[in-house]
């Protein structure tokens, strides 16, 4: 297997630091806007002479698939944020190689009634391309981060093991990391925080299909593991609504995250100043007019937060809850997975929640290598089975846990 990574941001970074350690592929290409980013990537790697670092510019196609059939790379990684999805979506079919991505294309409001209806969903533009994918033998595993991607794992296992029926799965995501020294630092990219926060969330019902809420409604607290505890939950648009549905027989599917009121309240401020927009405004310069995007400028006022693990500590757990029946009993179960800053920050280098992301499409690119994971088509992680994946992320010396509700 020969890998094109292209994004050498934080995810980017811990990918292949994990990988580094894995014999399953040949070669690992890192590529980046920023040349300097994926040279210090690689460089960080100790001379593994798999890895090479390229510029690229995610938005151009050509040049993607270029770099591809250049490195004879036979999959797209992408480690980009979701702007970038559909040209590096497209660029892997073009050059006829397999894709992954962690954070699907982007979704649209209904215009007329958006807190209701649907509009354009998250992963639409991916799946309208589905029989075409499937028609030339090809494969785009798309969500396949933590979250998507080992939440929607969690759910295949529990419709295959555990359950004979189910009437929910909701995402719960909690963590109780802190920052020293900034009092607003989020732990993951601000870019994409906002437009999942700030977006309508979707909900899905059996009967009724997926429509959509106000922002950070139906609150609730949930009492997460290993010493976190508890954290009051909100609605938050997120894939494995939109994707969890399709594979798996649920009547119900939500994602909440443990936001926490602060950050809420940061989040509205941003959404009433109109600084999550991504339109450009004209702003003055010193050499005249110059357009910036509101949400770009907000990015590059805060901190990178790849660079905050020596500042962080606490715990971050993703997971999936489960409420159904078994062999005519009523069962509830959360699925879940915790990583400690302390212990990233020892082992890789890499802060909690940038490293429980990187690992999941290092795992499924090894169960493509070995034949265990295939498929055609575009596929969530729902489509093949939880299993292998679970028992080689334990391998990978992550474990996941199981709670009985």
């Amino acid at each position: 297997m020969r890998v094109l990574l292209v994004g050498a941001g934080g995810v980017g970074g811990a990918i292949t630091r994990i990988a580094a350690r894995r014999p399953f592929f040949e070669a690992m290409v890192v590529a980046d806007y920023d040349p300097d980013r994926a040279e210090s990537a690689v460089a960080a790697l100790d001379g593994d002479a798999r890895f090479t670092a390229e510029r690229v510019d995610a938005s151009d196609e050509d040049a993607v698939a270029r770099l591809l059939a250049r490195h004879r790379c036979d999959v797209l990684l992408n480690a980009t944020d979701p702007r970038f999805v559909m040209p590096l979506f497209r660029a892997a079919r073009a050059a006829g190689g397999t894709y992954l991505d962690m954070a699907m294309s982007l979704s649209r409001p209904h215009a007329e009634r958006p807190y209701e209806e649907c509009g354009v969903k998250l992963g639409d533009e991916q799946f309208a391309q589905a029989a075409d994918w499937e028609k030339e033998g090809l494969l785009a595993l798309v969500g396949m981060g933590v979250e998507p991607g080992l939440s929607d794992v969690f759910a295949r296992y529990a419709a295959d093991e555990l359950f004979d029926e189910i009437e929910e799965i909701g995402i719960r995501d909690g963590a109780n990391l802190a920052v020293d020294g900034y009092d607003f630092a989020p732990s993951f990219s601000i870019w994409t925080t906002i437009e999942e926060c700030l977006n309508p969330p979707v909900v899905y019902e059996g009967g009724k299909g997926w429509f959509t809420t106000e922002p950070f409604s139906e609150p609730e607290v949930f009492d997460f593991p290993e010493g976190i505890g508890p954290v009051e939950c909100v609605n938050v648009e997120h894939e494995e609504v939109l994707l969890v549905p399709r594979w798996v027989d649920a009547r119900r599917v939500t994602f909440k995250y443990g936001l926490g009121r602060e950050f809420v309240e940061t989040l509205r401020t941003l959404h009433l100043l109109g600084l999550d927009r991504t339109d450009p405004v004209t702003v003055p310069g010193p050499d005249g007019p110059v357009k910036v995007s509101p949400r770009d400028v907000v990015a590059a006022c805060l901190p990178d937060p790849a660079t905050l693990g020596g500042r962080m500590h606490g715990k971050t757990c993703a997971g999936t809850w489960v409420r159904g029946v078994k062999d005519g009993e009523p069962r509830e179960v959360y699925l879940y997975h915790v990583v400690d800053n302390q212990w990233s920050m020892t082992e890789y280098g890499s802060q909690a929640v940038v490293w429980q992301t990187a690992i999941n499409p290092v795992v499924a690119l090894e169960l493509l290598a070995t034949g265990a994971w295939s498929g055609a088509g575009v596929l969530g992680p729902e489509a093949f089975p939880a299993r292998p994946f679970l028992d080689l992320l334990t391998d990978y010396g992550s474990p996941w846990g199981m709670r009985e509700q």
